[in-house]
């Protein structure tokens, strides 16, 4: 029988229902947190220190009830629904999407590191434009392609700066690239490898790829150089594990590149094997309850994580809507797998 967070309903697991409201602009209040049952206070302290919980952006209507009060527009929620976000105990981050399409000024920054717990940080996503090889649309050679300049101008420094200590992870997705053949590879990882090193030191830098035919020995060696290369950086380098449909499976991951290895544990749990991200969201949508259970992969993360917390590294979790259908239920379960020790 499915549990009750399974059902339509269910968003009134965190409280005694929706609350509605319409109130929009500039000079509305923030939105309001929903209540939370003392059982998930306690999970949430029951939890180790160095682990860290979040969704990969807060702007989900569907999510009232579970981690907000009252109706709210995505707009409304993006401009004013991050401090209700993190008021919920379970998460202590949360991803910064928008500047993978384009920059964030610093005063952006400051606005979001305003309305956040000291304790909490924030993973924030680097423009594609640093690494995409090509222009779109196929019109030639993309010069800011693992550009140091750019990134640092147009992102680093902005949100170092606007941020401060509560800038977590800087995480570099590679989308799907043509690489073919051994030596294209070996010249990406590289280039990868000198880009990552010559980066300012200080932020934790967390590199994603979603090719399977990228994830080698090769990348793992260039992960390895990078670190390395940069001596005793208390920030550093590390690969981004990634539940996704072009990648391996956590397991082959872990299998390549420890989660001990490195100077945390960065992992996004976005989209399972064989599935289509935009066919998942529609599917999944308004991503209020789990629609397609995944205790496989719920399980190899909370391995993933107890390896790096047990070698004394940080944890970084990410979940995504698309993952089973609820970010923020994803995340009940598996930090209720992880408390239990599972």
């Amino acid at each position: 029988m499915a549990s009750r967070r399974d059902q339509p309903g269910q968003s009134t697991l965190f409280g005694e229902g929706p609350r509605r409201s319409r109130r929009t602009g500039e000079n509305a209040p923030p939105i309001t947190p929903a209540p939370v049952p003392t059982s998930v206070r306690r999970l949430a302290d029951e939890l180790p220190p160095g682990l860290r919980l979040g969704t990969s952006s807060w702007s989900f209507p569907g999510w009232q009830g579970l981690v907000y009060a009252e109706e709210a527009t995505a707009s409304d929620l993006a401009q004013r629904g991050l401090a209700a976000y993190a008021a919920f105990p379970l998460f202590r981050t949360v991803g910064i999407d928008r500047t993978f399409y384009a920059p964030l000024p610093e005063a952006q920054y400051r606005d979001y590191a305003a309305a956040v717990p000291q304790d909490f940080r924030f993973l924030v996503k680097a423009p594609s434009a640093v690494t995409r090889p090509t222009l779109e649309r196929a019109a030639g050679p993309n010069p800011r392609f693992l550009s140091v300049g750019f990134v640092t101008e147009t992102l680093i420094g902005p949100a170092s700066r606007g941020l401060g200590n509560k800038l977590g992870p800087i995480l570099f997705q590679f989308s799907p690239m043509p690489l073919r053949g051994d030596r294209a590879r070996a010249e990406f990882y590289d280039r990868l490898a000198a880009f990552l090193t010559d980066l300012p030191r200080g932020p934790l830098y967390a590199v994603e790829l979603r090719n399977r035919n990228l994830f080698t020995a090769g990348y793992a060696d260039a992960i390895a150089r990078a670190s390395a290369g940069r001596g005793d950086d208390k920030g550093g380098v590390c690969h981004a594990f990634n539940v996704h449909s072009g990648m391996p499976p956590l397991e082959a991951q872990a299998a390549l590149i420890p989660p001990e290895s490195g100077p945390a544990l960065v992992l996004r749990w976005m989209l399972r094997e064989g599935a289509d991200f935009e066919a998942a969201g529609r599917r999944y949508a308004p991503f209020n309850r789990i629609v397609d259970d995944d205790p496989g992969n719920r399980s190899a993360v909370a391995s993933l994580c107890a390896r790096a917390l047990g070698a004394g590294r940080p944890a970084w979790v990410i979940a995504n809507n698309n993952a089973e259908g609820s970010a923020p239920l994803t995340l009940l379960r598996l930090a209720e797998t992880i408390a239990a020790g599972g």
